[in-house]
């Protein structure tokens, strides 16, 4: 959290010629750096903890902000005054430094810095602006004069992928205006609705769906309170986090673009900050009990933000909205790395489970002027950390200026890469700047590379305020139980769990299902073949021969329906009851982990296969799935 208060195309990278001369050269060895860009092969997906290229080999995100076309403006004052804006840098509304050096050469110190990849904020506002920004905002970059902020947003886009850097493009706000604190930006559907949110994601997705190196949609930044309300994680409302983020990660995968990484960040705050009063950072705190299952399975990225003067109950405020709460820099070594496990970083250390996935810090930093002891051996520690737990990161933020428009010092001191009015670069590729060292030490470390083998997922389905339908197939199909709560597992996973009440269920990975052919709803026992009564006095709704289950609905608590498929190969019969009406009944280390925390739980063993649900609708006795029919998988 930056504060809570503190708050064309390719071809442009060749035209050298026609930018002006007052903007430094890349040093050499940037050059060199730049020249000898990674090898990597988009698109990019997960496989458990790791984001990986087409080829299956390890990507990590070694990512900076390039900040500016989310908004300067603190809003306040003259929009056009440089002196309303965040550091005194008026960012036009385009990412900053397009007035103080070329494309060229801002590409290739990122490339010196060890980057591979940009998040690029951006605005609703933006998508909307029709005037052309100033000629001097993109003073350096003449080719850009006359454009409109989207336009110059494309051309950015096309010279980064262009010079092989990944993008993920990131919502950063609603209007153009400086984030964070109580500013309208507070949420995703700040001012709007979260359709009409998800509508321009959908648009900005497709804009560069033909551009494979745009390899990611981070969906909101810093969802927080606003002066009455706070967001939430599944409670199924207008403020419900949670369930936004599905419908907009599904959207741009069924609509715009099936290939791009949904990144999903925690929630930033909720509260009152104010001693006595309940108020924190959940950040990825809720992933452990709901997760995100979407309609294109591996394409799945939480994200945190970290900055040593917040803490996960100090909103970063000093006088009004400053708690006595401890901040991330007033921890030790081993306390700080405990708080970051348990606030985020379990997503990823802890496979094998419903929400395991890579963990993005999209966000953290430090000024360079910064002198205090605590804040300095904050930022070595979280920096040792991350390359440590071999984390994807991006720093906050890479470009800023290091001089006012006068030739004053002023600026971002934050910023990784300073230009004066000139173009002249100052920062941590210069020496002299503390934070060379510990961002050239993660920035280095290489991780782990090559192949990352295909392991098992797992995903989760919930019915807790609607349809939870992951399967792009059954979608085609139309609605298969009109009325009722339905959920499905995701193309390429079969059902293996289910609770007893609640409506929660998970699947697995499975190449089971038939290229071909439909689905097979069933709402009575005329699939229970005579003499195979595996649940005297249950309902039982039973797969036709050579089909499994891959999901249910629900009227209210009762089982409504199973969904069946068929199977690509002869399926074997027989099998087991497994009964989950009084206590969890689930395999030995309880794969997907908990899916449906205190309810009870049925699991088939990961050798098996649902072929069958089993309820009850005597009295006094829940409706709710009460039994599997589990049968061994066919031999491979």
């Amino acid at each position: 959290m930056k504060s809570l208060v503190r708050a064309l195309f390719g071809a442009l990278v060749l035209l050298v010629g026609a930018l002006p001369a007052v903007a430094a050269q890349a040093p050499a060895a940037a050059a060199q750096t730049a020249s000898a860009a990674e090898e990597w092969t988009p698109p990019l997906s997960t496989r458990g903890r790791y984001i990986v290229d087409a080829q299956g080999n390890r990507f990590r995100l070694r990512s900076g902000n390039w900040d500016g076309a989310q908004g300067s403006w603190n809003g306040s004052g003259d929009r056009n005054d440089p002196a309303t804006h965040h550091a005194g840098q008026n960012s036009s509304g385009i990412p900053i430094g397009l007035d103080r050096a070329p494309l060229p050469t801002l590409l290739a110190d990122f490339r010196a810095l060890g980057l591979n990849s940009i998040r690029l904020p951006f605005s609703n506002e933006m998508l909307r602006t029709t005037a052309p920004v100033p000629d001097a905002a993109v003073a350096a970059n003449p080719a850009l004069r006359g454009r409109t902020t989207l336009q110059v947003y494309d051309a950015v886009v096309a010279a980064l992928t262009d010079a092989g850097f990944a993008v993920i493009l990131n919502n950063h706000t609603v209007t153009t205006r400086w984030c964070c604190g109580l500013d309208g930006n507070e949420r995703w559907n700040s001012g709007r609705s979260t359709a009409q949110w998800a509508d321009d994601w959908v648009f900005l997705a497709r804009r560069y769906r033909d551009n494979p190196r745009v390899v990611g949609a981070d969906l909101y930044n810093e969802v927080r309170r606003d002066t009455f309300d706070d967001p939430n994680w599944g409670l199924g409302d207008g403020h419900d986090w949670q369930a936004a983020a599905q419908e907009a990660g599904d959207r741009i995968l069924a609509e715009a673009n099936p290939n791009l990484l949904i990144v999903v960040e925690g929630i930033n705050w909720t509260g009152i900050p104010v001693d006595g009063f309940p108020h924190g950072r959940p950040t990825l705190t809720p992933v452990r009990t709901l997760s995100h299952t979407l309609v294109v399975s591996n394409k799945l990225v939480y994200s945190a933000h970290f900055y040593g003067y917040t803490g996960p109950r100090h909103s970063g405020a000093t006088g009004l909205g400053e708690t006595h709460d401890l901040r991330y820099q007033d921890m030790s070594r081993s306390e700080l790395e405990r708080t970051l496990y348990d606030q985020a970083f379990y997503v990823s250390a802890e496979s094998g489970a419903h929400f395991t996935a890579p963990v993005w810090v999209s966000e953290f930093g430090i000024g360079a002027d910064e002198s205090g002891a605590a804040p300095r051996t904050w930022f070595q520690n979280l920096t040792g950390y991350l390359s440590a737990v071999d984390a994807d990161f991006a720093y906050w933020p890479l470009v800023g200026w290091s001089t006012t428009a006068q030739g004053a010092p002023g600026g971002d001191t934050w910023a990784l890469l300073r230009y004066d009015a000139a173009g002249r670069r100052s920062g941590v590729l210069d020496g002299a700047d503390w934070r060379t060292q510990p961002w050239t030490a993660l920035s280095a470390t290489a991780g782990r590379t090559g192949q990352v083998p295909a392991t098992t997922s797992w995903y989760q389905l919930t019915t807790d305020h609607r349809d939870h339908n992951a399967s792009l197939r059954t979608r085609a199909g139309g609605d298969w139980d009109s009325g009722a709560r339905k959920a499905v597992c995701p193309d390429g996973a079969r059902l293996a769990g289910l609770g007893h009440t609640g409506g929660r269920g998970l699947c697995t990975t499975s190449d089971l299902r038939a290229p071909t052919g439909g689905h097979t709803v069933v709402r009575d026992e005329a699939y229970v073949p005579a003499g195979g009564d595996w649940a005297t006095g249950y309902t039982k709704f039973q797969c036709p021969a050579g089909q499994f289950l891959i999901g249910y609905s629900l009227r209210g608590e009762r089982v409504s329906a199973a969904l069946c498929a068929p199977a690509r190969t002869a399926l074997p019969g027989g099998g087991r009851t497994l009964w989950f009406d009084r206590g969890d009944n689930r395999p030995s280390g309880a794969p997907g982990g908990e899916f449906a925390y205190g309810d009870y739980k049925g699991q088939c063993l990961p050798t098996e296969y649902a072929a069958g649900i089993a309820f009850t609708t005597r009295v006094a006795s829940r409706p709710g799935p009460a039994a599997l029919l589990c049968r061994p998988l066919p031999a491979a």
